[in-house]
């Protein structure tokens, strides 16, 4: 009878084992993807200054654009965690949607190299994050998975692991974001 209890507690706890550490490597795993879309975003908000000081000369009566532009990728540089960067990361895309709207209203600014040069490596980098994004939903989807199915969410709670959010861009930049930016020259 002891033994029979001895080997129940044992299996008991390399299952518990087994699923801390598969829990463990998941957390990891979107973590890592979420690195993958920090590098995009830092090459993103390394080339939006080079296209603001390229567009403020053009569009001198616009500057509520470029400051809801320059103050969204402060935030987006000084967000912490990946929830707040996701965040961050949204107000920066709905900024950046608004100056491609007004680009519109500019045919030289649209005509300039320098310009159609950052459009171009900002459009890469677009599709770059989408990937990396797609990448780092798979990741979350497999984590919160794994935590809420039976019987891992019986020890993910005493463990700590909660369900995590997906890069969500929203309803209202979903359209725009899926589909590769449009270069018009």
């Amino acid at each position: 009878m002891g033994t029979i209890i001895l080997l129940a507690s044992g299996l008991l706890t390399l299952i518990i084992i087994s699923i801390y550490n598969r829990l463990v490597k998941l957390k990891i795993r979107r973590e890592n993807a979420f690195a993958d879309i920090d590098v995009q975003l830092k090459q993103r908000h390394d080339l939006i200054p080079q296209l603001v000081n390229t567009v403020k000369g053009y569009m001198k009566h616009e500057e509520g654009v470029l400051t809801k532009i320059t103050e969204a990728r402060s935030h987006a540089i000084k967000a912490g965690s990946i929830n707040e960067k996701i965040a961050a990361e949204n107000e920066l895309t709905r900024a950046m949607n608004g100056l491609s709207v007004q680009v519109e209203a500019y045919p030289d600014l649209k005509a300039n190299q320098n310009f159609m040069n950052l459009q171009m490596e900002i459009s890469d980098i677009e599709n770059k994050l989408a990937a990396v994004r797609r990448f780092f939903n798979s990741a979350t989807r497999e984590l919160n998975t794994a935590i809420q199915v039976f019987p891992n969410n019986i020890f993910a709670g005493m463990f700590g692991f909660t369900p995590q959010p997906m890069f969500d861009i929203g309803e209202e930049n979903r359209v725009t974001m899926d589909k590769a930016p449009d270069i018009s020259f």
